[in-house]
């Protein structure tokens, strides 16, 4: 499985970004999905997930509120709305994926698949 996401940027305060990670090599419809992000000097950290058919979304309690996540199994695809955003939620993000599970990340420090990362940059 191969995961590719875009959508990062430089966003002023307060603004928004919309985050989209497509996969390739095989379906995800039954699988957890979901975003972490590393932030410059941290450890990387859980973001959002959502359950393989979208019934369940989890949040960071940092995050919750202002992202939001969606997958689109038809096309295979995960995406990660940012409102309101703020100079702490600059960082890498990146998506995931783990065929062990279809509801959530059972493990943050042992996921199966993830992307590239795509730089967000909020500046104030």
């Amino acid at each position: 499985v191969q995961l590719q996401a875009s959508g990062g940027g430089l966003v002023q305060v307060g603004g928004s970004l919309r985050l989209s990670c497509a996969a390739s090599g095989r379906t995800l419809g039954s699988q957890v999905m979901g975003w972490f992000r590393r932030a410059p000097g941290k450890e990387r950290e859980f973001v959002a997930s959502i359950s393989s058919g979208g019934g369940r979304k989890d949040y960071a309690d940092s995050v919750k509120g202002r992202f939001t996540i969606s997958r689109d199994n038809a096309k295979n695809t995960v995406n990660l709305q940012l409102n309101s955003l703020k100079p702490e939620d600059t960082a890498v993000y990146y998506c995931a994926a783990d065929p062990r599970y279809s509801v959530v990340f059972v493990d943050h420090g042992d996921v199966q698949y993830w992307g590239q990362g795509t730089l967000v940059t909020v500046s104030s």
